[in-house]
């Protein structure tokens, strides 16, 4: 569905000028730097794929985004999402595409969601019987039919992500792009949007790419991750094979109705932190066995339990280029 070969994307910044006599000649002869946003990424999206795309803050991610969804023209490379390419524009294809930027709002403010979902329907040319179709579905899915004739501005942040998502998936889009849907929200929420994407690709078999600096929607959604920084790719594939690449320790928690004594804790190899009644101890993958055993000979504790690294911990870790 979606074939990107070596897209990059360059932009050009103005210098700025340092001291009277730099600001005097950038008057005449202005001089500009170039900012590599996205660098040379190929990947390949099969139809009906669900693929989260992380990176921190000014990795590239939306960038690509834009480009993927033809908003942007890129520098250098290729696009092609089901046979369209997208900065041509054709009708066809963005009448097959929607992208959804949590942090922008597209609904008129004043009037109620409904009005900007029947311009949508004029937009997209939807017939009115797969219009009400579609909305009623939608509306169940999200549980927000009542919400529809309601000014947007009286909404709360998360009832009017709800109605973005709505005139979104109107013309029933067959790829998705969403762009940190759940920013801003409170749990509950989030919780909501995940629910409705989870089950909005089940029941469509729609494409989808999503952003997000919440892990537990990448979690939750994702089986397979991309992962990018300073424009460049560092990671392609499956979510559990990247916790098995890179998780190198797990977390050992035992629980315990007292205290043990210095004296105790002296005979264990692996020192825990405290947070009473939880010991945790953090434990290389292949000694795990061996730590378990001194904690059983030497503690008396009432639970034991084992817990692979945080997905977060693990990105960070790749950001922070702790691995090779």
């Amino acid at each position: 569905m979606i074939e990107v070969k070596k897209l990059s994307k360059v932009f050009k910044t103005r210098k700025k000028p340092n001291g009277k006599f730099s600001t005097l000649k950038d008057l005449v002869s202005r001089q500009y730097k170039d900012v590599i946003a996205v660098d040379k990424i190929s990947f390949e999206i099969g139809e009906g794929e669900l693929v989260g795309l992380l990176g921190p803050n000014g990795a590239g991610k939306t960038t690509t985004l834009k480009m993927l969804s033809g908003i942007l023209y890129p520098t250098s490379g290729s696009i092609e999402i089901a046979g369209f390419t997208p900065y041509e524009k054709e009708h066809k294809f963005l009448k097959s595409i929607a992208f959804l930027m949590g942090q922008r709002n597209t609904l008129l403010w004043e009037l109620p969601a409904e009005d900007s979902f029947k311009l949508n329907k004029e937009i997209y040319e939807i017939d009115e019987h797969d219009y009400k179709k579609t909305l009623d579905e939608l509306t169940t899915l999200l549980d927000c039919s009542k919400l529809i004739t309601r000014p947007v501005k009286t909404l709360s942040l998360g009832e009017r992500m709800k109605m973005e998502l709505i005139a979104s998936l109107l013309h029933r889009p067959k790829v998705l792009f969403l762009d940190e849907p759940t920013i801003g929200l409170d749990v509950v929420a989030q919780k909501t949007i995940r629910d409705f994407i989870k089950d909005y690709q089940r029941l469509t078999q729609a494409t989808i790419i999503l952003t997000s600096h919440y892990m537990e929607d990448v979690r939750a959604l994702a089986g397979r991750v991309i992962i990018i920084d300073h424009g460049g790719m560092i990671y392609d594939g499956a979510l559990d094979k990247l916790v098995t690449k890179y998780a190198t320790r797990k977390t050992i928690e035992v629980i315990v109705e007292e205290l043990p004594t210095i004296e105790t804790l002296k005979k264990l190899s692996i020192q825990p932190e405290v947070d009473f009644p939880r010991l945790l101890f953090q434990v290389k993958r292949n000694e795990i066995g061996s730590a378990v055993t001194q904690i059983t000979k030497h503690l008396i504790f009432s639970d034991i339990n084992i817990y692979e690294e945080k997905i977060e911990d693990i990105v960070r870790k790749i950001f922070e280029k702790k691995f090779k």
